[in-house]
């Protein structure tokens, strides 16, 4: 039998694999309730960790095995099991597909389906399946803010002299980043020589370009004396307004403005009308001013 012939056999004898498409999901997070907040811990945050609930049904068939969402995992991992079955899964990961939630949810049940303190095979584009919204018990998300990543380490791991040096290269990384009360997902960061108030709207795009048009036609749409607006990028399907602040006024000196804000953005939400002149040559404005670099 000719080579070639042996080949075409054996290629009719191998089952053949089924491509997987990637589909882009602009809205991942879509029916989340603390959909800005998703948002904010996967673009804005650098050190934050969250518990999540499994639905009933996965608690039954895996166990009640304590879940973590982290903004980051070592390596930028997108999950790891601990001996004790704890599961960590990563917001920001290297790998990913055009679906953020699905990815995050086939992460999850392949760290389930693990033994505790195995390494989690996880495949680069997951097949169509559940998404998050199928497998948390959904509800708003607990926060807690980090200045480090200790909180990856099992007690005594930091003993380690190779794990000690790893965890100071990644907390190096860490730029100072406070979650403000005055607002839903709204965040105050300090980077080198500039400090920032971020918010992740909760409204649609064009709901919310209005608002900020109004605001900015009436001249209100700084955080006050020293501040500008620097602009906004989109994330996710929502707007992130940025603001420039001075460098040396702490986090606690924005809670006050950006909740005074916040009410004149209601209340410019309220306005139902169609934007006047002003307020059209404003939106333009914004458009333009739109920022591509978190």
């Amino acid at each position: 039998m000719s080579k070639r012939r042996k080949n075409q056999r054996a290629g009719e004898a191998a089952p053949r694999r089924e491509k997987v498409r990637d589909i882009f999901v602009p809205r991942p997070f879509e029916g989340l309730v603390d959909e800005p907040e998703w948002i904010a811990l996967r673009e804005l945050v650098p050190a934050a960790s969250a518990p999540l609930r499994l639905t009933p049904e996965l608690v039954e068939e895996y166990g009640d095995r304590p879940v973590t969402l982290a903004t980051v995992l070592p390596m930028a991992a997108p999950v790891m099991t601990k001996p004790d079955g704890r599961i960590f899964i990563g917001l920001q990961r290297h790998q990913q597909s055009g679906d953020v939630s699905r990815d995050l949810a086939d992460a999850l049940l392949c760290a389930l389906r693990t033994e505790p303190g195995g390494q989690v095979s996880v495949p680069p584009l997951p097949a169509p399946g559940p998404r998050l919204q199928d497998i948390l018990v959904d509800g708003p998300l607990d926060i807690t803010m980090h200045d480090g990543f200790e909180f990856w380490l099992d007690p005594g791991a930091s003993d380690d002299p190779t794990v000690q040096a790893s965890l100071e290269r990644a907390n190096a990384a860490v730029y100072p980043t406070v979650k403000l009360t005055a607002a839903r997902a709204a965040y105050w960061c300090q980077v080198p020589e500039k400090a920032h108030v971020r918010w992740v709207l909760p409204e649609d795009e064009d709901t919310a370009l209005d608002a900020l048009s109004r605001l900015s036609a009436a001249g209100t749409l700084t955080l006050g004396e020293g501040t500008r607006f620097a602009g906004m990028f989109r994330a996710h399907g929502r707007l992130v307004p940025v603001w420039d602040l001075p460098e040396n006024a702490p986090a606690a000196d924005w809670e006050a403005p950006v909740a005074e804000f916040a009410k004149r953005y209601a209340e410019a939400l309220a306005d139902q009308g169609a934007l006047d002149a002003a307020g059209r040559r404003a939106r333009q404005g914004l458009l333009g001013r739109q920022l591509t670099l978190r």
